[in-house]
């Protein structure tokens, strides 16, 4: 069986060749590893601390290194990084073990003749500690710091200011919260806490109703309260997107992007499970999780179609709510895919042409007097703030509705919500609740 570090070493280097998402390769590999759960548990940390990392840890191996980061072999680098990592940022690993365990890496996988330089380069980082960059040039101070690219850190001063963008950046770093909702068809909050608890697994309110906050529980599937329904997993930012539609008894709604679920469930709960909730996709594998998950959660109201969202179907009836949760950049979502920020922000101008031609179609959906919700998971306004203008400049039927739910503190914006990690201790999220006429 491998150890933990040469699992980590093979899960970074697999990222990186096959540009595959974090959370995904680390639960794949994981599950079929053999490792015990404090030996996953390390490996994860790595992982995703490197991912986190990785423009902090560049700094500092070009202050240690004669030669440019590029020109180095991708296992040598990997390697490096994952010792820059645990001697900077890991107080319990022993300075010995992350540089021999780092040399034995290269060593191990092909690269032998690198051993003497991970070992000089990792001594010479532990010798000199953290460095940044002097604070003169914010964006390359801030980029080193909280390890972003400098062009995505001008993007966000320039579009939500100084404050905004650090706070931003600095939630970024270390793993997410563990975010719950409570299952109101089945339980109640204080309830499901109580049965948590007695699976010894910690628990806190969250600020959003009927929502908790989960400490390290392992395998949810292992839990008797996961397996009876009484809670699905879903951030508190997506909690408030599903209220913001605000579904009543009886309606009917359409999700036109729903997998995996997560916001149908919520409205099927805000409904009390009366009413009807159209849940589409365009992938038939998709909408099985939905069937799954609803069957687990005692939710009958949820009908899964095979829909393309781009695509005007008259097979859709008309709907007293649709819900847009577009395909987006995630640029909301770093702190659980750290991957995500080395995109690069060019490559996401494609985006919003799709993202309006979407929310048009969804409008179609709508009865007079309605509700439509356009939502993504970026924090980027040319996917959020101007497709919704340009969607309100062509459809004068439709106006602007700030739900008042929302805290003093929350980013608002021509009536638009942006939800920020440090603000609101959810996600980065967007979300423009639109009304017909």
């Amino acid at each position: 069986m491998k150890n933990s570090r040469q699992t980590a070493f093979e899960i970074l280097c697999k990222i990186q060749k096959d540009s595959s998402y974090s959370n995904l390769t680390v639960d794949n590999v994981l599950a079929s590893s053999g490792l015990n759960d404090s030996d996953s548990a390390f490996v994860s940390a790595l992982v995703y601390g490197v991912l986190e990392r990785s423009y902090t840890l560049d700094y500092q191996l070009s202050l240690n290194l004669k030669q440019p980061l590029k020109k180095l072999k991708p296992q040598v680098l990997t390697a490096l990084r994952l010792g820059v990592y645990q001697l900077l940022f890991m107080d319990k690993v022993p300075e010995s073990a992350a540089v021999n365990e780092s040399v034995k890496l290269v060593k191990s996988n092909g690269c032998a003749f690198a051993g003497s330089l991970v070992n000089a380069v990792l001594r010479s980082v532990s010798r000199n500690g953290l460095c940044l960059p002097d604070e003169s040039d914010k964006s390359e101070y801030y980029s080193v710091k909280y390890s972003f690219p400098t062009d995505l850190v001008r993007f966000w001063i320039k579009h939500y200011g100084e404050n905004n963008a650090v706070g931003i950046m600095a939630s970024c770093a270390g793993r997410p919260p563990l975010t719950v909702r409570v299952n109101t068809l089945k339980t109640d909050g204080e309830t499901l806490a109580d049965l948590l608890r007695a699976e010894n697994i910690s628990v806190q309110v969250s600020s959003v109703d009927n929502s908790l906050c989960l400490g390290k529980c392992g395998s949810l599937e292992k839990l008797s309260a996961f397996n009876d329904g009484l809670f699905h997993v879903q951030d508190g930012a997506s909690q408030l997107c599903a209220a913001a539609l605000a579904p009543q008894e009886g309606e009917t709604v359409i999700d036109l992007c729903a997998a995996p679920g997560g916001k149908s469930f919520t409205l099927a709960q805000l409904m009390k499970n009366t009413g009807r909730i159209i849940a589409c996709d365009i992938h038939n594998h998709r909408l099985e999780l939905i069937r799954q998950g609803a069957q687990r959660l005692g939710v009958t109201i949820i009908e899964c179609v095979c829909n393309d969202a781009s695509v005007f179907s008259e097979q859709l009836p008309m709907a007293d709510k649709v819900l847009c949760d577009v395909p987006c950049s995630g640029l909301g979502i770093v702190r659980r895919k750290p991957e995500i920020r080395n995109k690069p922000l060019d490559d996401l101008k494609a985006l919003p042409p799709i993202q309006l031609h979407i929310l048009e179609t969804a409008s179609k959906y709508v009865k007079n007097g309605g509700r439509l919700v356009y939502s993504t998971c970026a924090l980027n306004p040319n996917e959020n703030e101007k497709v919704c203008k340009s969607f309100l400049s062509s459809h004068p039927d439709f106006s602007v509705v700030t739900p008042n739910f929302i805290s003093k503190s929350t980013f608002v914006r021509d009536g638009f919500i942006t939800l920020m990690p440090h603000i609101n201790d959810t996600d980065g999220f967007f979300i423009a609740v639109f009304e017909r006429k």
